[in-house]
């Protein structure tokens, strides 16, 4: 089993941009994280150290889950509270947005487009990079908010992002069909590959998205 990060490692993880994952610390500390597998250090100038997908995994880790690099526990996405930014993806159980939320939410798609250009092998923006594969539930929700798509919550119609058991595919549900081919659109705008299905029982129309490749 490996060992836990220590106090000071897990401070600099914890303090990683939510959505890029880019770190900040001593050069001894950021080495560390490298060699842990937690972090890696960008070829491309300037050089900067972003979380690996363990790091990340260790970051939003559940209290009392393990904290080994290779678990595999499902991420947390958590609301906006105490200044951490993270997606919408829709539920009975998130707040309304604050006056700032705009602000908060295309900062946050500009920092995943410059993750894209450092991170892609191409310096593509234009698809998914690998955090996002790794996080597909918040960053389908991100490409949607960003767009100006409402989330469900407080009370007020919208889409929600859910978890599917297939691979790579994430499901989204609006409350009519203009709305849901509208979220399609702005997913394919940002990338992802989006199909309108059925289900079986409820008959209810949604979209299954995936991250495009090429």
């Amino acid at each position: 089993m490996s060992r836990p990060p220590t106090a000071a490692q897990r401070r600099v993880i914890d303090a990683a941009d939510p959505v890029t994952g880019r770190l900040r610390g001593t050069e001894a500390q950021l080495a560390a994280l490298v060699r842990r597998g937690l972090a890696f250090r960008h070829p491309r100038p300037p050089h900067d150290h972003f979380l690996t997908p363990a790091g990340h995994r260790i970051r939003e880790a559940v209290p009392g889950a393990t904290d080994e690099p290779g678990a595999t526990a499902e991420p947390v996405v958590r609301p906006v509270t105490g200044g951490v930014f993270a997606a919408r993806v829709g539920g009975d159980d998130e707040e309304a947005a604050g006056p700032s939320r705009a602000r908060e939410v295309q900062s946050a798609w500009q920092g995943l487009l410059e993750l894209r250009r450092m991170t892609n092998p191409d310096g593509a923006t234009d698809r998914p990079c690998s955090w996002e594969r790794t996080h597909l539930v918040r960053a389908a929700a991100l490409a949607l908010e960003a767009a100006g798509h409402r989330p469900e919550g407080g009370g007020a119609d919208g889409y929600r992002v859910r978890a599917t058991p297939q691979p790579e595919a994430v499901a989204v549900y609006a409350p009519d069909g203009a709305a849901l081919r509208a979220c399609a659109a702005t997913l394919e705008g940002a990338g992802w590959q989006a199909g309108e299905y059925t289900e079986p029982r409820s008959r209810a129309r949604y979209l299954l998205a995936s991250p495009r490749r090429v």
